[in-house]
């Protein structure tokens, strides 16, 4: 496997279809805790970070409330939200922090940058970028975020749902989101456990 080393800025601008216009309208997938130790609403972006699962954090480290900086992880397809929010246990838990299903279209073209494109080895890292250490993935983060100032957000292919794309917003993309969702259900619904059974029997989960 390549080797991620750490960001040397400056970064180089993309170029070509490195930069991504995700357009007005598409679907953005989530899934997010609305109860638990630190619930959440739909279109919360985390401040406190970076936290050890968090790729893409660009906080500032060590962990802490950052009143400027925050954070968005999205799917750009149902099954792969399902998929990366229950990854580390391989468990579908409906229950556990009252976990909620949303997708919602943005309000507003959003600038990205595709992580798993030719941009990665030509700024110097390699597609690691998304599969890598954690910590050095979120050091090109910060470097990002203070060095390309018009990418409002990352794409990465999905480490757990091969052919579907994973989305990061900064903060600066909040202006995307709309006011409201377009689909917003809990977890524990019954009419999703059909579907959920579907997903977590695609990827090898268990699900309660």
């Amino acid at each position: 496997m390549a080797k991620l080393p750490h960001p040397h800025p400056p970064l180089p601008a993309p170029t070509g279809d490195e930069r991504i216009t995700v357009e007005k309208d598409t679907l953005v997938w989530r899934v997010y805790g609305a109860g638990g130790r630190h619930p959440a609403s739909w279109d919360s972006f985390r401040s406190h970070g970076p936290v050890r699962n968090g790729r893409f954090d660009h906080h500032d480290p060590p962990p802490h409330d950052d009143p400027v900086k925050g954070i968005l992880y999205g799917a750009l397809d149902g099954p792969a939200a399902i998929a990366e929010a229950f990854g580390d246990a391989r468990m579908v838990d409906r229950f556990r922090d009252s976990p909620w299903l949303v997708a919602f279209a943005l309000e507003i073209d959003m600038a990205a940058l595709d992580l798993g494109g030719p941009w990665s080895t030509r700024a110097g890292a390699s597609q690691a970028l998304t599969s890598g250490r954690r910590d050095i993935a979120q050091a090109w983060s910060r470097e990002i975020h203070a060095g390309l100032r018009e990418i409002d957000a990352l794409l990465y292919p999905s480490a757990m749902s091969g052919g579907s794309t994973n989305v990061v917003l900064y903060e600066r993309a909040q202006e995307s989101l709309p006011r409201r969702p377009s689909l917003h259900i809990p977890l524990a619904h019954p009419g999703l456990e059909p579907a959920l059974n579907r997903i977590a029997l695609r990827f090898g989960y268990s699900m309660r």
